[in-house]
């Protein structure tokens, strides 16, 4: 079986086993520790389940990773602490995960020191064409949009570079025209929000009101955004134009650029399909092409054009773990859509009232009643506050918190797995850190 076969089947089967668990008690065995998990009747879903633990193999390798490294009694019980998740808005404070980057915050203070030079740059460009007005408001629309969020994408971009480039390339100059493509990617990352906010009718974006909310912006925003896309190319020619890479940067932006398109399609046709209809095939099209190839394939494989690599098995390695990465940080976004606190995630959840083929949904329906299934019919894709309010509590009837935090440990010890498989050359440790970073994150 291909490493690529391998990782889809991986996070396949640790789907299948969360949801087996949540559905009736059975024993199953993973790492170091032997799992019983019990769902008790009670509708009180965050404080119902509990498993019990036995230790087998203290010295197991990967003895210390998460969710093995418990000391226990030969067997124990012990309670899921669901509410240790930013799931409501019980908790209102802003745990120190959802504003925490992959990288030190002396690096992300460095690339954001970055971004003036970034707007100096394409306002000069703008400025050839026109002076005053058009320019401005270009420059009002990339303060606005761009430098807001964690960064991740264009820092990933950078921290992929430096642990992938010889130590003698490691220049000052070197660190900061990655650092330019780390926004170029931003900027890319921008367009999208701008454009996915105006189609979903989207209110609030990091924190702040939508661009398009906002009473001198409107459907102008959608020329905001294809000014903000089209000025990549810009950005990545004064830095890299002289570089026998350069056609291949350029054409990676492009086909990221056409694949997200291709997932944004899918994302929206399928809302428009009746809920029955949603499967796990169409989730996973869905979050591999408009999620997983820029958020995680584009950063990591920009670098690697940056330091050298040329080899196609090694490209394809590195797509096949970061794709299934992807996969990963689109459940747990739309875990958070539903059950996030707005205040962390800085934004308002709308998965339900657009209903959007999420990993919520497609569960739902495998685990529904049909009876369920009527109720979900009835009110998936509605914004009555009250249709939606009834699909969330459907959600907790059925389990899916808890299939969710078992699905989520599963599939981080799989990419865990995966990861150590690859066998070109690429530092496991890039793969590693990308993975904590979004590993239990709260937003």
């Amino acid at each position: 079986m291909s490493l690529f076969n391998l990782a889809r089947f991986g996070v396949g089967v640790a789907l299948e086993a969360a949801i087996t668990r949540t559905a009736a008690p059975i024993t199953a065995t993973s790492g170091v520790v032997q799992l019983r998990r019990s769902i008790s009747k009670s509708s009180e879903v965050n404080n119902s389940d509990f498993m019990t633990i036995r230790t087998e193999n203290q010295n197991h390798p990967h003895h210390h990773q998460k969710g093995s490294s418990r000391n226990c009694d030969s067997k124990q019980q012990i309670r899921l602490k669901k509410v240790s998740r930013t799931l409501s808005t019980l908790n209102s404070s802003v745990p120190e995960a959802a504003t925490q980057t992959a990288v030190p915050k002396s690096e992300s203070r460095e690339f954001m020191a970055v971004f003036p030079d970034v707007v100096r740059d394409l306002t000069a460009y703008a400025s050839k064409y026109d002076k005053n007005v058009a320019t401005k408001w270009f420059v009002k629309a990339l303060q606005y949009n761009v430098p807001q969020g964690k960064k991740n994408r264009g820092l990933a971009c950078v921290l992929a570079y430096r642990m992938l480039a010889r130590s003698e390339d490691l220049t000052p100059e070197n660190i900061r025209r990655a650092q330019y493509l780390g926004w170029a990617i931003e900027m890319l990352h921008s367009m999208f929000l701008i454009m996915d906010d105006v189609m979903d009718g989207s209110v609030t974006r990091r924190g702040q009101p939508c661009w398009h909310t906002l009473d001198d912006v409107k459907l102008s925003g959608v020329n905001d955004a294809i000014m903000i896309e089209a000025a990549i190319a810009h950005l990545v020619k004064i830095q890299y134009g002289n570089e026998p890479y350069y056609p291949r940067l350029l054409e990676l932006f492009n086909e990221m650029k056409f694949i997200t398109t291709i997932g944004q399609s899918l994302d929206l046709r399928s809302a428009k399909l009746d809920v029955t209809d949603y499967s796990m095939d169409l989730y996973k099209s869905i979050v591999f092409h408009k999620t997983a190839y820029y958020t995680f394939y584009l950063p990591v494989a920009m670098a690697m054009h940056l330091t050298g690599y040329t080899d196609p098995e090694m490209f394809r390695q590195a797509k096949t773990i970061l794709l299934e990465i992807g996969q990963f940080y689109q459940t747990q976004d739309d875990f958070f859509d539903c059950f996030g606190d707005p205040a962390v995630i800085g934004k308002v959840g709308t998965d339900i009232a657009e209903g959007k083929c999420s990993w919520l949904a497609v569960v739902a329906m495998q685990r529904a009643t049909e009876e369920q299934k009527e109720v979900m019919k009835a009110c998936y894709g509605s914004t009555d506050p009250e249709n939606i309010a009834r699909v969330k509590k459907l959600y907790e009837q059925l389990g899916l918190p808890t299939t969710y935090s078992i699905y989520e440990e599963e599939s981080y010890n799989m990419i865990k797995t995966h990861i150590q498989q690859i066998s070109r050359g690429l530092p496991h440790e890039l793969f590693f850190k990308i993975m904590e970073k979004i590993y239990r994150r709260e937003a």
